[in-house]
C-alpha cells in the first residue's frame, strides 16, 4: 500500500510513546505502527476502493459482489464518504472504460 502518511514525516511523538507503552513495543517498532495506520486511515475513499477491490478480486470475488460490499464498507469508515452508487465505484477503479448501461 503506497502510504498517505508518508514514513518520513514526523509522527506525534506523544501517539508513538503511548503505543510503546500500552503495548510493550520499542519506540521505533511502535513509530512504524503508528505510520501504518495513519496511512491506512489517512486513504482517500478512492484509494480506499482501488485497493478493497484489488484485495477482493485477488481472493477471486466477483465484481456483482464486490461492489455492494464496498458500498456497505464505506459507511463504517472513519472517513466521511458520501453515499457511492455502483457505478461511481466501478468509475474509480476502471476510469478509462466506459461504464456500463443499467
Amino acid at each position: 500500500m503506497e502510504d498517505a502518511y508518508p514514513r518520513s514525516a514526523p509522527y506525534p511523538q506523544d501517539l508513538v510513546r503511548r503505543v510503546a507503552l500500552s503495548t510493550g513495543l520499542d519506540e521505533s517498532t511502535a513509530a512504524r505502527v503508528v505510520a501504518d495506520v495513519l496511512a491506512y486511515f489517512g486513504q482517500t475513499v478512492e484509494e480506499y476502493v482501488v485497493r478493497r477491490h484489488q484485495e477482493l478480486k485477488d481472493r477471486n470475488r466477483k465484481n456483482d459482489a464486490i461492489w455492494p460490499q464496498l458500498a456497505q464498507e464505506l459507511k463504517a469508515r472513519r472517513f466521511k464518504a458520501d453515499e457511492v452508487s455502483e457505478r461511481q465505484l466501478r468509475r474509480m477503479v476502471y476510469p478509462d472504460r466506459p461504464s456500463r448501461t443499467q
